[in-house]
């Protein structure tokens, strides 16, 4: 078990996990600013206007705030930029109540797991500003 709880408390496994958090927005704020044209069609099709400055503003917060979490400065900033980014395109983007029958499944996962990566990035947030031992559980969580 100490084993077990050493390799789980690594630096080097935080570090993976929140790259791998991160992995989306790095992926996808790279991708934009390569194709920046492909990136204001993206936010033409949403309907997010003006188109230009919206796609670089995307590029920013997705880079911006990814470099924010994986560095460790302002952690906490970073993650819950991400989070709030993550919720408003989520719900302009995966608004399965409104889709096509076919395509409200695939889009009601994408929300849902969306919203899944929002708490994540809370937590992330959570644990810079409230340092714990992992090890030990909140008073709360004990009853």
């Amino acid at each position: 078990m100490n084993a077990l709880r050493r390799w789980l408390t690594s630096r080097w496994l935080r570090r993976i996990a929140l790259l791998l958090i991160c992995a989306a927005y790095l992926q996808g704020g790279l991708t934009k600013a390569w194709n920046f044209a492909g990136a204001i069609a993206e936010m033409q099709h949403f309907g997010l206007q003006p188109a230009a400055p919206m796609a670089a503003l995307v590029i920013v917060v997705e880079l911006g705030a990814a470099l924010l979490i994986i560095s460790g400065y302002r952690r906490w900033l970073g993650a819950l930029v991400l989070a709030a980014f993550t919720v408003a395109a989520t719900f302009v983007a995966n608004r399965y109540w409104a889709a096509p029958a076919a395509e409200q499944a695939m889009q009601a996962n994408a929300f849902f797991e969306h919203l899944g990566l929002a708490g994540a990035f809370v937590l992330i947030a959570w644990h810079d500003l409230a340092p714990h031992d992992l090890a030990s559980h909140e008073p709360e969580e004990r009853h």
